[in-house]
């Protein structure tokens, strides 16, 4: 299956990104099991945690046929090669860059830009992104979000970031967002497994409850 194929099935049977900002190395198989468990097939490690290329290996080598694992917080090209190097195959970033865009795609992994205009989205999409992070979503409300849908191709893919919890799942999925990052709701470093997992269950449900 190739890389584009694995995020597809993914996004299709899931449209929950776990951002896992602060984990340390020595928890990544543990809480890379934990949310495969509760039906989470992508993570992303932002590269400003602790040993983060380390954390992308033990999760890519562990869990390669269940997981599409990211790198986060990608703001250069070298950046970008050392994270594909250590398994990434989604290159995740705060912002839209050309560069990096242009060696994501070079390099097989899908790229994810953050964006918050049309202008931004359009540059994104013309240069190989294959869904856009609406960052940050506590600035990008549903009516934001719908009213980008109305320009943008149909098939894009907006990806919601920044204070999606399970609460305000279901308006923006009603505005055409088609998945999510969620990023403290789930994940923070000093929580236990046995948390994060009661977590993780109840955005898989959330998500499931909306979608429907």
């Amino acid at each position: 299956m190739s890389t584009l194929e694995k995020w597809q099935s993914r996004i299709d049977a899931l449209g929950l990104i776990a951002i896992l900002r602060g984990l340390k190395p020595q928890q990544a198989v543990e809480i890379g099991n934990a949310l495969a468990d509760c039906g989470f097939g992508i993570v992303e490690v932002p590269l400003n945690s602790p040993q983060p290329l380390e954390s992308i290996k033990l999760l890519s080598r562990s869990f390669g046929d269940k997981l599409i694992v990211g790198a986060g917080t990608v703001l250069t090209e070298r950046q970008a090669d050392e994270a594909v190097a250590a398994g990434a195959e989604l290159i995740v970033a705060p912002n839209f860059d050309k560069q990096v865009a242009k060696r994501s795609v070079q390099a097989g992994a899908i790229y994810c830009p953050g964006v918050v205009t049309p202008t931004e989205a359009f540059d994104a999409l013309s240069t190989g992104a294959l869904a856009l992070k609406l960052f940050p979503a506590e600035m990008i409300t549903p009516a934001v979000v719908k009213a980008l849908h109305a320009v943008l191709p149909a098939d894009t893919l907006t990806i919601p970031v920044g204070g999606i919890d399970k609460d305000n799942i279901a308006s923006y999925l009603q505005a055409g967002a088609g998945a999510f990052g969620i990023g403290s709701s789930l994940f923070k470093p000093d929580r236990s497994t046995s948390d994060i997992k009661v977590r993780a269950e109840d955005l898989v449900a959330a998500f499931n409850t909306a979608r429907k």
